[in-house]
């Protein structure tokens, strides 16, 4: 195959009410910041960056997205599951982030099959966000909690 890829970002989709709570969450909690806003097609777009990683927001979702404190009732179809962010340190993001007010849902587990520990946290809206030690790919950047070495 000629193809190549590499991961570019995720997107998103939330209420237009929910866009500023929003990026207040992902900076204060996660320590991304704006990288870009701008409207087009009658929609407003947000590019949130945080070393090599890219979250991209689109406020054009008519319905909110109910919050979750438990991982397995979110397997609806119609919603995003989760992503993934590779962490150095699962249990200091994790004691971080619940400090800062992210809402863990549940405790860190290891999956033995994979080799790794991970834990997932929600953000604002009730997406899922999986962390992961180490990350899946061999050499990696990480992403850890804001302030943590």
């Amino acid at each position: 195959m000629s193809l190549s890829f590499s991961h570019d970002h995720v997107g998103i989709n939330l209420t237009p009410e929910d866009l500023d709570a929003t990026i207040a969450w992902y900076t204060r909690t996660l320590g991304f910041t704006v990288d870009r806003r701008f409207d087009v097609h009658g929609m407003t777009f947000v590019f949130l960056v945080h070393g090599n990683v890219k979250i991209e927001l689109m406020a054009v979702a008519s319905v909110r997205q109910e919050p979750t404190d438990d991982v397995l009732s979110t397997m609806a179809p119609a919603r995003l599951h989760h992503f993934c962010l590779a962490v150095t340190d699962l249990d200091a993001a994790v004691t971080e982030l619940r400090d800062l007010g992210a809402n863990v849902i549940g405790d860190p587990m290891t999956i033995e099959e994979l080799g790794q520990r991970i834990a997932f946290i929600s953000d604002n809206l009730g997406n899922v966000i999986e962390l992961a030690e180490p990350g899946t790919w061999p050499g990696q950047a990480t992403v850890t909690a804001p302030g943590a070495p």
